[in-house]
């Protein structure tokens, strides 16, 4: 059985197919690098757990 030559077809899906892995690796690279940059700085990440934080209460004795 012989094999047949690639159809044209074929080597459009292949382009579209590596640019958008190319559009993908972009993208987590780049939410990869945003994280790798804000642990580096340090700032604080607190999640919400459903408790009263005083630092996010307004300050003043007003009430």
């Amino acid at each position: 059985m012989a094999l047949r030559p690639t159809h044209e077809l074929h080597k459009r899906r292949f382009s579209r197919n590596l640019g958008l892995g190319l559009t993908l690796a972009a993208f987590v690279a780049l939410v990869f690098a945003l994280t790798v940059v804000k642990v580096q700085r340090g700032d604080p990440m607190q999640g919400y757990d459903h408790v009263i934080q005083p630092q996010a209460l307004p300050k003043g004795g007003g009430g």
